[in-house]
């Protein structure tokens, strides 16, 4: 039996350091949404294939649910078939993915009645903030805010010769727990510290001109706090600027650590590994690069 549509949805990369809840990268790694007619079933292939749900308590099923339900229709019986790249509960917008990508599948198979605006608003009601869910539809970087409840997204240059390495703990961090860490409170300079890097980032990246990068993805917001869960981050972001980085953060609400690259991808990678190694934390070394490219519907 052919699938009735086949959705791909990218990893992405939240807050990208100083950014917290308002920066986001989509990546060059891909789940796969198949949709077919049947029964209301899940199943799921690659990365989570042990432990994630199989029934209508899947998240990607969620997703498609949800959607039939913003437009007030019944579910219909499908059979949904999921194929993981993206690890869990590392940073990588897994959840997002599985979101965007339930939503997708479900607006596809309705004959696409609704725009890319209007299912970012859907999956970012339902995330909380759409730092992961704008790259993921749009890909690219992606600037998000909220003026009163209306969603504003606008999408930033990304040059084409960065490479994103990616040092994966074995260790997850799930993103629940680590928000919990953060302070209800800022200080006036950790505000200011933050909008300035912010601003940098963001001009690093229209320009081309990375050479301020390391300053660029610096934070005071999130990570100090969230080290707490994952006590190797500074000295894993450290070996990456070491070995010759432009910058790197925490990706997300962690574990993984992202660096970006022009040359020397897989010495960063190493020494990353290194890093983590030499505290007890094992892990896996991804090179890719930033995908221009969000979710879409294979033909």
């Amino acid at each position: 039996m052919n699938p009735k549509v086949i959705l791909n949805i990218p990893a992405t990369s939240a807050n990208m350091g100083p950014g917290l809840d308002c920066l986001g990268i989509a990546l060059d790694v891909w789940n796969t949404v198949k949709v077919f007619d049947g029964n209301s079933s899940v199943d799921v292939n690659g990365y989570g294939e042990e432990v994630l749900p199989r029934d209508e308590t899947n998240l990607v099923y969620k997703g498609f649910a949800e959607f039939f339900r913003v437009i007030d229709q019944a579910v219909p019986p499908v059979k949904l078939v999921c194929e993981n790249n993206i690890k869990l509960a590392r940073g990588m917008g897994s959840s997002s993915a599985a979101l965007v990508g339930g939503l997708y599948a479900a607006n596809s198979y309705a004959g696409n009645l609704k725009s890319d605006y209007e299912i970012l608003n859907i999956a970012a009601s339902w995330e909380g903030h759409p730092d992961n869910v704008a790259p993921a539809i749009f890909g690219g970087m992606q600037i998000c805010l909220y003026d009163n409840h209306e969603l504003i997204v606008s999408s930033v240059e990304v040059p084409d010769d960065i490479m994103a390495v990616l040092f994966i703990p074995e260790q997850p961090m799930p993103t629940e727990k680590a928000r919990k860490l953060l302070s209800l409170e800022i200080s006036r300079s950790d505000a200011i510290y933050n909008i300035s890097r912010s601003a940098l980032l963001v001009q690093a990246f229209t320009t081309g001109d990375m050479s301020k990068l390391r300053y660029a993805t610096q934070d005071k917001l999130h990570q100090p706090a969230r080290q707490k869960l994952f006590f190797p981050m500074n000295n894993i972001i450290r070996a990456a600027m070491d070995a010759g980085a432009l910058g790197a953060f925490l990706s997300g609400a962690g574990s993984a650590i992202l660096a970006f690259c022009r040359g020397r991808e897989y010495t960063v990678g190493y020494e990353m590994a290194d890093a983590a190694m030499k505290s007890g934390i094992d892990g896996d070394i991804l090179v890719t690069i930033p995908s221009v490219k969000g979710v879409y519907e294979s033909t």
